[in-house]
């Protein structure tokens, strides 16, 4: 007994110190500054922070109309920027111009996912498969050590049982039971930590960023800080909130738009607009924010909410530069690069703004 009770401890302290030891996304390197407004608003609330956004740029400006019940129509197609251009492609693919929908095409469009594929090799956020990992290997030490505890009482039990004089040895289960404690919380507090996908770098350079914009903020950067409650027009502010609770299941993409290219997705269906976005998982999620979910929000998440009023699954991440995304694929143009999260390889969770 006494050589199992030193085995079971030996195990879960080696456990305990490798969980805790292990770090989810890359060191930050030299370039470790948040770069423009998009990617504060992906570190914020995630690729359905992102084209909110730029919806209120494009709306403030007076370039696209957002009215009742949630449609959204171009008054002047001028974009000046790769999210700005995935909007109105996007709307081209679907004359009807229903805003939920446009929104969850928008946050699967690589020039969005990309964001979170630089903002991940920059150190600023994790990838949706190191957390995912970390979550797992959490999980299973937590559930281990709890299934450990009735099975160390029974062992108790057998040891007393099985006594043939009037010696008393020292119970098992209190020999294990500090170890068990111990793992099984430790499981549990690092299995929530995890869900938080932004690092310690990613907050750091998104809270330097946000503060530079507290005087004289535009509304698209009000959005990019706090969300769409925070859109001064109570017309676009509505329509914002009300699209972003639809639910957004966690793969759904038509084949026929550009982020159908991208390698490493299986398309099915026809390109049908908008009206067929289900075919294809989104890997940045809408809340990878800091936050904490699945997919990434704000922080962290799965498919789930994203910036706002809180969104479902699919967004993704990133603009211009950056590094290869799972969504998509061909290079990226925006700035920003990104990954996928709510899909590709992601989770659904999500933030909120």
């Amino acid at each position: 007994m006494n050589l199992l009770a030193l085995l079971v401890t030996f195990a879960v302290a080696v456990s305990c110190v490798l969980l805790l030891s292990s770090r989810t996304g890359r060191h930050a390197g030299p370039d470790s500054a948040v770069h423009d407004l998009y990617e504060a608003a992906f570190l914020s609330g995630g690729p359905a922070r992102v084209v909110d956004t730029a919806l209120t740029a494009l709306h403030t400006d007076g370039r696209v109309a957002v009215g009742g019940p949630g449609i959204i129509s171009v008054l002047r197609t001028e974009a000046r920027d790769p999210v700005e251009r995935a909007v109105f492609h996007e709307l081209a693919l679907a004359p009807n111009g229903a805003l939920h929908l446009l929104r969850l095409a928008v946050m699967q469009h690589p020039a969005v996912q990309e964001i979170g594929d630089g903002l991940a090799a920059r150190g600023l956020l994790a990838r949706p498969e190191e957390t995912r990992s970390r979550r797992r290997r959490a999980s299973l030490l937590g559930v281990l050590c709890l299934v450990l505890l009735p099975v160390s009482i029974i062992a108790t039990v057998l040891q007393y049982a099985s006594l043939d004089g009037f010696a008393t040895p020292f119970p098992f289960i209190f020999k294990v039971l500090p170890a068990l404690v111990v793992g099984a919380v430790t499981g549990v507090v690092v299995t929530q930590n995890a869900r938080a996908r932004i690092t310690a770098a990613g907050r750091a350079a998104n809270g330097a960023y946000l503060r530079s914009l507290t005087y004289g903020a535009s509304p698209a950067q009000l959005v990019a800080a706090s969300g769409p409650r925070a859109v001064p027009d109570q017309v676009l502010r509505d329509q914002l909130i009300a699209a972003a609770r639809y639910p957004s299941p966690g793969a759904p993409r038509r084949g026929g738009s550009s982020s159908a290219h991208r390698p490493g997705h299986h398309h099915a269906g026809s390109d049908n607009g908008l009206a067929g976005a289900a075919m294809v998982p989104v890997v940045w999620c809408a809340g990878s924010g800091p936050g904490g979910g699945s997919c990434g929000s704000s922080s962290g998440s799965s498919c789930g909410a994203g910036g706002g009023g809180g969104s479902g699954c699919g967004g993704g991440s990133s603009s211009c530069g950056s590094s290869g995304s799972s969504c998509g694929g061909s290079s990226s143009s925006c700035g920003g690069g990104s990954s996928s999260s709510c899909g590709g390889g992601s989770s659904c969770g999500g933030g909120s703004s």
